[in-house]
């Protein structure tokens, strides 16, 4: 998933400021599944809410104002309730890891209580992550 950054994803010296990568991996991962088949809106429909349990980021280099940068994700692992995911975000132009991260979801149901993951993201998984 490619976007630019805009003035609003900056502090005062056109850096990108820190907590707006978590949007950034958000986003990459709602396109992460939609480029796969699934609809998160869907999934929540069907009761499955993922919550972020876990996240660890470690920034490389600054994105700043006007960058054209690129969300990478691939699907780690996965369990009965949970899955980790690994991001990167990389700058178009020179091919630059500016942050990557490591987050770990879990699926919930209305009552916020650990539910199995659905079979929709079994099979993906399946296609996904290396036995």
């Amino acid at each position: 998933m490619e976007f630019r950054i805009y003035y609003e994803d900056t502090d005062a010296g056109g850096v990108v400021y820190h907590a707006r990568y978590l949007g950034f991996f958000e986003r990459g991962r709602t396109e992460f599944f939609r480029e796969r088949g699934l609809s998160v809106q869907q999934l929540h429909d069907d009761g499955c809410i993922f919550p972020v349990v876990k996240m660890e980021i470690d920034f490389r280099s600054p994105a700043r104002l006007d960058d054209l940068v690129k969300v990478e994700t691939e699907l780690l692992s996965l369990g009965r309730t949970s899955f980790v995911m690994q991001q990167r975000l990389i700058r178009s132009e020179d091919s630059r890891l500016l942050a990557e991260g490591k987050v770990t979801l879990v699926c919930v149901g209305s009552e916020m209580k650990a539910r199995r993951l659905p079979p929709r993201l079994l099979e993906l998984a399946a296609e996904e992550v290396a036995p």
